[in-house]
């Protein structure tokens, strides 16, 4: 296995990359980059082979009443979508982002005090923000384009955003174009806005292909599960009735204290779940993004 890699990229962040995980690593006050940069890499090393060695335990289904899994990230991830178990297939795996993201940044507020931060793990983030501090971030859809602005404070009781959807870095069981969602953690976050985007969707339409998840991909944790393969024409009806069945869901995790808001979108058309105030960006802000 490739040692884990570390560079200094751009606006003083940091680049963490070790097989399939990229972290991108951002810290304020500069005074403390160093001390929390170290701390990032230090733990960000052992992460992968952690992982590795209980894989067969993290790809399967979840069961509430199996012991936990030894490693921490691996506990992060079962913690996230243990709870959800009873609602919908899931495994400790659509956790596995934001958990990674979340222990990177465990590590950096450990060693130092830090004003805000955030660790970036292909767009599943965990945010540290002080009190007293805000801060202030662009919702993204899996596009590129941006969906909306929002400024966060500590006593919002966020410190997870992630984003899932046709076009992501997983299979999608549904139909949306980018689900996302904060929580109080970036794993939370992370699996809800799998579960939900899972939702998104039209079941036996026409205009649906799917595809078992193992048929191609040998080694995913869908198994034989149907993921989504392609999406032809919807009528505006279709699009609608669909992200009315991922809001529900949505609204199911809001009543239940896992997720704080869920912003859901497909062909032009958006839901959102929860009150938290998000809103469209600025000209100017466009012209600078």
């Amino acid at each position: 296995m490739m040692q884990a890699q570390a560079s200094l990229i751009a606006g003083g962040r940091l680049h963490l990359h070790h097989g399939p995980i990229d972290l991108i690593i951002g810290v304020e006050p500069e005074a403390q980059r160093s001390a929390a940069f170290e701390a990032a890499f230090v733990r960000f090393q052992t992460i992968l082979q952690e992982l590795t060695e209980e894989l067969p335990l993290l790809r399967a289904p979840v069961d509430p009443t199996a012991a936990l899994p030894s490693g921490q990230v691996a506990r992060r991830m079962f913690d996230a979508c243990r709870p959800l178990a009873s609602l919908c297939f899931v495994t400790p795996m659509a956790a596995v982002a934001g958990a990674v993201a979340e222990e990177v940044l465990a590590a950096m507020t450990r060693a130092t005090r830090l004003e805000r931060a955030y660790v970036n793990n292909g767009g599943d983030i965990a945010l540290h923000v002080s009190p007293g501090a805000e801060m202030k971030t662009a919702i993204m859809g899996l596009n590129g384009a941006e969906l909306g602005r929002i400024t966060l404070g500590s006593d919002d009781g966020i410190a997870g955003i992630a984003t899932s959807g046709q076009g992501g870095r997983s299979l999608s069981l549904g139909i949306a174009d980018s689900v996302t969602v904060l929580a109080a953690t970036a794993a939370r976050a992370d699996v809800a806005a799998t579960l939900i985007a899972n939702a998104v969707d039209l079941p036996g339409h026409a205009a649906i292909r799917r595809a078992t998840a193992s048929h191609n991909h040998p080694d995913s944790d869908l198994g034989d599960q149907q993921i989504v393969t392609h999406v032809g024409p919807l009528h505006a009806q279709d699009v609608s009735d669909a992200l009315i069945r991922g809001q529900k869901r949505a609204d199911t995790l809001l009543a239940s204290g896992q997720i704080r808001a869920a912003h859901l979108s497909l062909r032009g058309q958006s839901r959102m779940s929860g009150s938290l105030p998000i809103r469209a960006p600025s000209k100017e802000e466009l012209a600078h993004a």
